[in-house]
Order: C-alpha cells, then structure tokens, then sequence
C-alpha cells in the first residue's frame, strides 16, 4: 500500500491483514468426546499441512457421526487450501447449527468466518459476520478489533475507530489495538492522536514492530526525519524479515532518494 506523505487520505488506501485468516491467531476449538479428541486434533494438523486430505478426512468423520467436530475441521481445511469463502460459509451455518452451544463458543466460531471472509477481501460480509458474534459476546475486545479491521478494509476508517475504542475500554493493556488505532487516526488526518496512540503502543509493547512503524511513519509525516529513520531501523531490529520489516525498509529507501510516498505499514498488527 502507498499514501502520499502529505496527502493523509490517500486514494485507495486499506488497511491489511496482516496475517491469513487461518494462521492470524489460534482457531476456536470446539468440544469433544474425550474418544474423538484426538481425531479432533489430528484432523487440524492435517488441515494445516494437507489441507485436502484432511478435507476428505473430516468429511468422512462427519459420515460417521463426527458432528460439529467434524464440520469445524473441514472448514479449517478450506480456509488452508485457499477457499476462504467456501471455508467462511461452512463455519457460518455451523455456528447457527451450535444453538444448544454456549453463545461465547458460537461466537468464536462466527467470528472464525468473519476473519475468512477477510482472506477472501470480502470487507462486507466480514463486518456482518463480526457484527452477528458481538451479538452474541459483545464483552471479547478482539472481535472488536476484528470487525475494525472489516470497516477499515472498507475505508470506513471512523467506524473502525469507534470500534477500538470498545475494544481499548475492555483491555487497556492491547498494545495491537492501540497501534491500529493510531494507523486509522492517521489516516483521518488526526496525527496528534494517532502519534499518542503510537507512543502508548509502543510503551505497553516495545518489541511490537508495527507500533514503531506507525511512529515513524508519523514522524515523517510531521518532518523529522531522523526521528523517523530511527524508528525504521527499531522496526528492522524487530521484524526485519516480516511485513513491517518490508515496509520500514521501503521508507527508509524513499527517504534516501527523497521521495514523496510512503508505504503504508500493516495496519493491523500480529496477534
């Protein structure tokens, strides 16, 4: 992605996953019979390594009673194997399906489906899927983060701010959603929150690579210059062969040649 450094909201500016859906953070597991759990297991390690063998696997446990399970394992498979829509439709009808579940379990489940239909850029849907799972756990600060990151893949940067604000009012400690706050202020032109954002990641989280990239993003934006370089190479000792390593060493290489844009950074940090 690249902003102009002095026009804030560029066009066409989003913000990105950071990771896949599928490997952003640990998936939801549901419960077993203490027989199928290690099916169960086994089922999504083959999901990640052979994601369609264990495809065919699960849907062979689903035939012989394997339930829930069963269907939770195949739609992992597909999110791995690249069908991230098939993988979000699956886990949406079998949240609707876990009715007799506890609704804190249905909502992992649904907000699963929100982060595949993000794979699959589908900024919409995500947003409704994360919208039924605060629906049914208004009270868990990732998907409030989750679904700020559908509305800011939108452009719909305020909305995206709103919701980690309920996020933050629920944990002041997540050093990821106040850097990704500060990424949405900047780009409703609001530097001075978002550089307040920025220094509170960055001393809740030193080690979080993309709270420094954010600042020195900022710090360009407002001409300091060294400031910003230095802020670039803390982002290179941090991550320098990951996403936000990429994009501090691209800043860096544009302000050497004295350019004018800057890539923005990946906007919604690693969990």
């Amino acid at each position: 992605m690249l902003m102009r450094i002095l026009a804030i909201a560029a066009v066409a500016v989003a913000f990105t996953v950071q990771a896949s859906a599928q490997g952003s953070r640990q998936a939801p597991r549901l419960p077993v019979r203490a027989d199928e759990g290690a099916r169960y297991d086994r089922c999504l390690e083959e999901a990640a390594k052979r994601p369609t063998d264990a495809f065919e696997e699960a849907l062979a446990w689903e035939s012989q009673g394997g339930a829930e399970a069963a269907r939770h394992c195949a739609a992992v498979a597909l999110l791995h194997n690249g069908q991230p829509e098939a993988a979000a439709l699956r886990l949406e009808k079998l949240a609707q399906d876990m009715y007799l579940q506890p609704p804190e379990r249905r909502a992992e489940v649904v907000a699963q489906a929100g982060r595949a239909w993000l794979e699959g850029r589908n900024a919409a849907m995500a947003a409704a899927a994360f919208t039924t799972a605060l629906e049914l756990w208004s009270g868990n600060p990732e998907i409030w983060i989750d679904r700020a990151e559908a509305y800011a893949a939108a452009a719909n940067y305020w909305e995206a701010i709103d919701d980690l604000n309920r996020a933050i009012e629920l944990d002041r400690n997540r050093a990821d959603a106040y850097a990704f706050r500060a990424a949405a202020y900047r780009l409703v032109n609001e530097t001075t929150l978002a550089m307040e954002d920025a220094a509170r990641a960055i001393e809740l989280d030193p080690r979080l690579p993309d709270a420094w990239l954010e600042r020195g993003i900022l710090n360009w934006l407002k001409g300091d210059v060294a400031a910003a370089r230095r802020d670039f190479l803390q982002v290179l000792v941090l991550d320098a062969e990951g996403p936000a390593g990429d994009a501090a060493r691209a800043n860096i290489e544009r302000m050497e040649l004295k350019l004018d844009d800057v890539p923005a950074p990946p906007a919604r940090p690693r969990r």
